[in-house]
């Protein structure tokens, strides 16, 4: 039977769960939008999507697929040489969108663990609450019932704590 968390505890679980929540709704967009972006780039539109340059202020740029790149390249480890030359000039956005979904993804992880250990869960209920981050909408899901089911236990716990009488001693 896994060790339950020490009533001490709550006021850390409280703001781990509200920093998790933050981060599951933030990666989540951030996977939709990345989702969209390879969805742009790796289907026959090959379209990446720039701001500024010398053609205004936001637009997409054709990506010209090297010889090597198939539809099932997005699939294969190391792309099976797939080289994607973008014609755009100023910042990449796609590429932006890339990055900041992979180190959000880490602040993601972080918050994943310190719910995890705060709440003393087994670490499969971890490796699942991870996959938020990698499984288009799971983050969403996920969110609502880890809250929901961290916010019904505290209060259970501190309803059973406060009905149990004080010991002779202490009062």
């Amino acid at each position: 039977m896994p060790r339950a968390p020490k009533l001490a505890s709550f006021p850390a679980i409280r703001g781990a769960l509200k920093f998790y929540q933050i981060c599951s709704v933030i990666t989540g967009v951030g996977l939709l939008l990345l989702l969209t972006e390879m969805i742009l780039k790796y289907t026959p539109l090959h379209v990446e999507l720039f701001a500024g340059g010398t053609r205004g202020f936001l637009y997409f740029a054709q990506a010209i697929p090297g010889p090597a790149c198939e539809w099932f390249s997005l699939f294969l480890p190391g792309g099976n040489g797939c080289e994607i030359i973008s014609t755009g000039d100023g910042v990449n956005i796609s590429l932006a969108i890339l990055v900041a979904h992979g180190w959000f993804y880490v602040v993601y992880l972080f918050s994943c663990f310190r719910i995890w250990s705060l709440m003393r869960w087994p670490f499969p209920r971890f490796i699942f609450l991870a996959l938020g981050g990698v499984v288009p909408l799971l983050s969403f899901f996920l969110e609502a019932v880890t809250a929901r089911k961290v916010t019904t236990y505290l209060a259970e716990r501190e309803a059973a704590e406060a009905s149990v009488p004080a010991p002779e001693g202490t009062r």
